[in-house]
């Protein structure tokens, strides 16, 4: 069947030409095969014998059927409901709106509704439940190290309840990497983190400079509560949407939107500073530190030399409350800090004394100190599920990176014409902020991480249904290319092609 452009909503990508002349010489070699050729030689005697063994030159229809793109249409509704479900997640209307107070189980039910429409929809269109990349199986294998620590945990109902609210995370992620097809439902759900970031940043500046802070801390509180209420959380949460927004910049050619994504960024470092959170802070300069890196391959020693006079000039118009937490003169913050020192070796301990299965989900603050978390994402994990399960975890965020590896080093050769390079550097500059700020937050079970990771997957399956539509067009061309080179050999031997088969010019 001859190639016909179909109107999809989403777009192939322009990939590497290394790749592309790797594959052109696949398709050639593959083509020599099923290409017909002519036998004996071309003498008076034998030329009906030749006809009958040339056919005629070969048909598009005729070359090798390449295997379908990996991703097919559908899923509209059950990514309008994970689009629903994910604003009412970010926004939380029920706390914004008085009118709506009585509606705060409204993303409960959202991910009820979603979860309806996905599985028929699914199996209709793949015939399994959910397609299994490696991270899912992580994912998965980590959920049943939970389910299984639950008879042995120190207070079950409490494990238990913490694994119900995990599993929720769990199932909307199966869903995103599921019915997140193409490039404009990805940017969607990504347009809805940077509108909640937008609003967090715009409020933590807000509250910052009218002097609202809390009374125990003097820091302030996020505008929406939820996973953004804490400021450490929220400022994670930017860490991670600062290079997002920066790649987007590099991505888009529209004067507009570059100038909305500077306004982010910008907007996302302020929003961040305020906070005063050093692990946020922390994390906010690795994951520019990868950006900036990877961004300027050719000029790294130019780009160090520029990010440290950025980064010292910062530091002094940066807010005192800030730099006093780094440097001890604030007496909270140095107590903070001492406590936590505490907590991450009394973790430690908990994990080496219950190394397989850990003290159960949720549990560790009954072995901790005065009724505390962890304030750590990796002894979180060890303390609660095991050694396993840390592992398990840190292999899922690894998975997703090296991901993000390969489309890097694919598209880099043709990054001004590819869109998605830049934002494959920029998820790996946010993996990475957020593995470093999570060294100083207890967010394993909350939904930061996997957001981030089911954004890599759906960029990786949109780029590789993206090589598959490129390889169809370069089958098809190569086949008429080379049955027009057929038809050239056929007239220098003597022969014409007709609509009873090749003839000899004077049969």
């Amino acid at each position: 069947m001859r190639y016909s452009r179909h109107k999809e909503d989403y777009e192939p990508v322009v990939r590497s030409r290394r790749g592309s002349s790797q594959r052109s010489e696949a398709v050639s070699a593959e083509v020599d095969n099923w290409l017909p050729r002519a036998v004996g030689s071309a003498g008076d005697d034998d030329n009906l014998s030749q006809a009958e063994q040339i056919p005629l030159a070969p048909n598009v229809s005729d070359a090798p059927k390449r295997a379908k793109p990996a991703l097919r249409r559908g899923h509209a509704l059950s990514y309008a409901g994970l689009f629903l479900f994910t604003l009412i997640l970010y926004f939380r209307p029920y706390e914004l709106f008085t009118s709506l107070s009585s509606f705060s189980s409204l993303a409960y039910w959202s991910a009820v509704a979603t979860l309806a429409i996905y599985f028929p929809s699914q199996l209709a269109l793949e015939g399994t439940l959910f397609s299994r990349p490696r991270e899912v199986n992580l994912l998965l294998l980590f959920c049943l190290v939970a389910l299984v620590g639950i008879p042995l945990a120190s207070d079950r109902g409490e494990a238990l309840d913490t694994f119900i609210d995990f599993v929720k995370a769990v199932m909307m992620f199966i869903v995103m990497v599921n019915v997140v097809r193409t490039e404009r439902r990805l940017k969607g759900l990504i347009f809805l983190a940077l509108a909640i970031s937008c609003v967090l940043s715009i409020g933590a500046i807000y509250d910052y400079r009218l002097g609202r802070f809390t009374t125990d801390e003097l820091r302030i509180t996020g505008l929406v509560g939820g996973m953004f209420g804490n400021p450490n959380d929220m400022a994670l949460h930017l860490v991670t949407m600062a290079p997002i927004a920066a790649a987007l910049l590099l991505m888009t050619r529209n004067p507009l939107l570059k100038l909305f994504y500077g306004a982010c960024v910008l907007l996302f470092l302020a929003g961040n500073v305020v906070t005063f959170s050093r692990g946020g802070f922390l994390g906010l300069i690795g994951a520019m530190g990868v950006l900036a890196w990877k961004m300027g391959r050719r000029r790294r020693v130019a780009i160090i030399v520029i990010s440290l006079v950025l980064m010292a000039g910062f530091l002094a118009v940066a807010p005192s409350q800030l730099t006093s937490r780094f440097g001890g003169e604030d007496q909270a913050a140095s107590g903070s800090a001492s406590q936590r020192q505490q907590l991450l070796f009394r973790s430690i301990l908990v994990s080496l004394r219950h190394p397989v299965l850990g003290v159960g989900m949720g549990n560790f603050h009954t072995y901790s100190i005065g009724e505390q978390v962890s304030h750590n994402a990796y002894t979180q994990v060890s303390a609660e599920l095991g050694l396993a399960a840390m592992a398990l975890y840190i292999l899922f965020m690894v998975a997703s990176l090296k991901r993000l590896r390969r489309i890097e080093r694919e598209t880099y050769p043709t990054r001004r014409d590819s869109r998605l390079f830049y934002l494959a550097v920029g998820l790996q500059a946010s993996l990475i902020g957020f593995m470093i700020s999570s060294f100083f937050a207890s967010v394993a079970y909350q939904w930061y991480i996997y957001y981030l990771v089911g954004y890599a997957i759906c960029l990786h399956s949109i780029y590789e249904a993206g090589k598959e539509r490129v390889g169809e067009v370069e089958v098809v061309a190569s086949a008429e290319v080379i049955g027009q080179k057929e038809r050239e050999r056929r007239r220098t031997l003597g022969f014409k092609d007709t609509e009873g088969g090749p003839q000899p010019v004077n049969g």
